[in-house]
């Protein structure tokens, strides 16, 4: 019998429909991709300027929830404390953004907190380079290595679950009780400049949309690449039968350290994007309850879905916002019954439905 070291070319192409051949995607298949993203280009221009920052407020979640399809869907690793990376961003570039808006004075919540001079590890974030670099290279310099010596120790499932959720848990008590660092349980608020140009204004929101449309449809791009590659046949290989894999030569841990760290990256650009359309960031957006929702919005969207990922956190953000608006108190209970409804009625999630839809046009047509 022939070993199953990574699926075969038929099951890819059954998990994954825009698959012709390893490593390539069907021309065919990218449409679904430019329409979505040619609607997502065009709807603040037929929507209200105040409504474009709740817009790029749902899509800065779309990185987090593609970074959940790449180590969940694909390589079956269940992060319950995507927060942690998703705060890492948004308050790397807040310090910055903060100190620019406060110099040559300190932040208002550290006078206010009787802090005297600047905290040491506050000084480097003078720089925007520091800030970027902190965005894009600090969350993989943390999450590789931790997680490599845990996935080496073999531990996985329910139990690194857990473990992402306690982290996630002890930094949030940490950034509130640091009020005087950190913001405490406020955040850190109020700025409204990036090296001197406006970003809080409809037009510089606008302009910002169409800048993190680009850097998501990138990253859909890179991640795309990714599972449809070799690569990304290993970590199918290694969700369903991760011993064979091993056992095969192949370091298991390695692959997944660098999926969960490619994630964790896309969860910290997620957080700096979601600073500049809010224009704050507090301690409740990398605790508990926001790294679940994150994985709600994979999950909604379909576990191997990355265009599902991102419609799901457009749509779940939209419906947080025109049922609070409609049923003030009762809109928890509403979203709350939707996500009852999709996983009893939908396991698939969106993209499942869009692929029963299809078959049965296939089927029609044939």
């Amino acid at each position: 019998m022939k070993p199953a070291l990574v699926p075969s070319d038929r099951t890819l192409q059954a998990e994954s429909p825009i698959v012709t051949r390893p490593g390539r995607i069907s021309i065919g298949a990218l449409w679904p991709a430019f329409i979505l993203f040619l609607a997502l280009a065009l709807l603040p221009l037929v929507s209200e300027a105040f409504r474009v920052p709740l817009y790029g407020k749902y899509l800065s979640f779309a990185f987090v929830a593609i970074g959940v399809v790449l180590i969940w869907g694909y390589c079956g690793i269940l992060s319950l404390g995507q927060g942690i990376f998703f705060g890492i961003g948004a308050y790397a570039l807040a310090m910055f953004l903060k100190l620019e808006a406060s110099a040559p004075e300190l932040p208002d919540f550290m006078v206010w907190s009787s802090v005297e001079q600047l905290p040491l590890w506050w000084e480097p974030f003078h720089s925007l380079t520091v800030a970027l670099a902190a965005i894009l290279v600090f969350p993989a310099l943390v999450s590789f290595p931790l997680s490599y010596l845990i996935f080496r120790k073999r531990l996985s499932g329910v139990y690194f679950a857990i473990l992402t959720l306690a982290l996630a848990l002890t930094l949030t008590v940490m950034i509130i009780g640091s009020q005087g660092e950190t913001g405490g349980a406020n955040g850190i608020t109020d700025f409204s400049t990036l090296k001197g140009i406006d970003v809080a204004s409809d037009a510089a929101r606008a302009r910002w949309y169409y800048v993190q449309l680009a850097l998501l449809a990138a990253a859909a791009a890179c991640v795309a690449f990714l599972v449809h590659a070799r690569f990304g046949k290993v970590l199918i290989a290694i969700r369903d039968r991760e011993d064979r894999v091993r056992f095969s030569g192949y370091d298991t841990a390695l692959y997944k350290a660098f999926a969960f760290a490619a994630a964790s990256v896309l969860a910290s650009i997620g957080g700096a994007m979601f600073v500049l359309f809010t224009g704050l960031i507090t301690p409740q957006l990398v605790g508990a309850v926001a790294s679940v929702e994150m994985v709600i919005f994979a999950a909604f969207g379909g576990r191997m879905s990355i265009l599902g990922a991102i419609v799901a956190s457009f749509l779940i953000g939209w419906l947080k916002s025109t049922l609070s608006e409609t049923f003030p108190e009762l809109w928890l209970f509403f979203l709350g019954g939707l996500f009852l409804l999709v996983t009893a009625v939908m396991p698939q999630g969106l993209a499942g439905v869009a692929a029963v839809i299809r078959s049965r046009l296939a089927r029609r047509e044939a």
